[in-house]
């Protein structure tokens, strides 16, 4: 029997690729694409794939929040984060949202069937260049009760906060998000009052320094 992968990266030319890649491989089935986060969890509870290739950085929902939702209703799907980033935050933040594997962007073509093969024999997967990072030593740095953001915000929260450092009008977060504008805007003032920032700008700065937001500084 195939195994099935739903591939989630908002550039189309690393989709295609990948794409390409694993169409050459017998046993393995790409069954979904998705551009964004949203999407990919959509596509996880349509789709129920066995492994999902997940860009972290993504627009409307980054692959680690979108890693916690996927996750914590398919338990047994294997995730693993795609990334051009070896920084031990996005490292530890995936595992942590419950991925299997690590890999790095620039050696996707020569690892991605390899990690694929791994992550579904219940293994973890690190690219060797990130493999000495010290994923268990790292997480145990950081107490149960620390000040990251993952435990600071409220995965809703954390998900209105990309949202406003991406642009999107309160309106529009209101409509996409299926609440009120008077819910985000509730969601505003606790977000910048947990934070202690008092700006959109300031706030966008922080979602971008946290890996919260693809958007460039």
């Amino acid at each position: 029997m195939s195994t099935k992968v739903l591939l989630a990266d908002d550039h189309k030319i690393m989709r295609d690729g990948l794409h390409a890649l694993l169409d050459a491989q017998p046993e393995i089935e790409v069954v979904a694409e998705a551009e964004n986060g949203r999407k990919a969890v959509q596509l996880a509870l349509e789709k129920k794939p066995d492994v999902i290739i997940m860009d972290i950085s993504m627009p409307d929902l980054n692959g680690i929040e979108a890693t916690q939702q996927i996750v914590s209703t398919l338990p047994d799907v294997k995730i693993i984060a795609l990334s051009m980033h070896s920084d031990k935050r996005f490292v530890v933040g995936m595992f942590r949202a419950g991925a299997s594997g690590y890999l790095l962007k620039d050696c996707a073509s020569q690892e991605l069937t390899h990690a694929i093969s791994v992550v579904v024999d219940n293994q973890t997967y690190l690219s060797p260049e990130i493999a000495g990072v010290m994923i268990e030593d790292y997480m145990n740095r950081f107490p149960s009760n620390d000040t990251s953001v993952s435990t600071v915000l409220s995965a809703r929260e954390r998900e209105v906060l990309q949202l406003i450092s991406e642009g999107w009008p309160t309106k529009q977060i209101a409509s996409h998000l299926y609440v009120s504008i008077k819910t985000v805007e509730t969601h505003r003032r606790q977000i910048m009052k947990k934070l202690d920032i008092h700006s959109v700008a300031d706030l966008t700065k922080y979602a971008i320094r946290e890996g919260i937001t693809s958007i460039e500084p």
